[in-house]
């Protein structure tokens, strides 16, 4: 049964825009809460531009070097948002720092995804951090977006064993795979209102599989 009112979605994006398809893939389904109206890019060169395009999905440019100041770049990408009557709004690799007030007018409405298990390895260069501190599980985190950079309430998150001879190229091909999964995974929560706000973290509505635990290392069968 297709949804009774599918959440309208904004886009940002920076680079090639894969976390960006795997939200457009997601929202091709009849069913899924969500549509994707816009992708806006503050890089005329960056790939998810044509891939949105390809879609069929309105894209725009808002070059961030084209402004005298951050509040103007702001203040036409939150324009160009109100203007495609977006709800929500996806950060996937938008690799500006947002101010205060932009974040404000999104409050509550605004999602990023980090690739790390927050609040483990905020910032940059999660994946050979998390090799430099030798964590034996890793992952990615889909989160609401507040000024403090990476410190949203957690919505989801997908976990990876590091294995022993990873590489930071390796490590973060898997954790991507999963980004891709997770990221349509909590938009659709939210869509759908099984994710509340209270006192500042997330309460997921509706019951929930158990699932089994990650352990890593995890012994070879026959070694159990």
């Amino acid at each position: 049964m297709a949804a009774s009112h599918r959440r309208r979605v904004g886009v940002l994006i920076s680079g090639r825009g894969s976390n960006m398809a795997s939200l457009i893939e997601a929202a091709a389904h009849p069913t899924y809460p969500a549509e994707i109206v816009v992708v806006i890019s503050n890089r005329p060169e960056a790939g998810g531009l044509a891939r949105a395009a390809a879609a069929g999905i309105p894209t725009i440019v808002v070059d961030h070097t084209a402004h005298a100041d951050r509040e103007a770049f702001e203040r036409e990408l939150h324009a160009a948002l109100v203007a495609h009557r977006a709800e929500l709004v996806c950060l996937a690799g938008f690799m500006r720092l947002l101010t205060p007030w932009l974040i404000g007018n999104w409050e509550g409405r605004m999602l990023n995804i980090h690739p790390s298990l927050l609040p483990l390895f905020k910032g940059l260069h999660t994946h050979r951090r998390a090799l430099e501190a030798g964590v034996r599980i890793h992952g990615c985190t889909v989160h609401y977006v507040v000024p403090e950079v990476d410190s949203g309430p957690i919505i989801a998150q997908a976990a990876v064993p590091v294995l022993p001879n990873d590489t930071e190229e390796a490590l973060a091909a898997r954790v991507l795979r999963q980004e891709h999964a997770l990221y349509p995974l909590a938009l659709s929560l939210v869509a759908q209102g099984r994710v509340r706000l209270a006192d500042g973290r997330v309460r997921l509505e509706g019951a929930w599989d158990e699932g089994s635990a990650l352990i890593a290392p995890r012994p070879a069968a026959r070694e159990r």
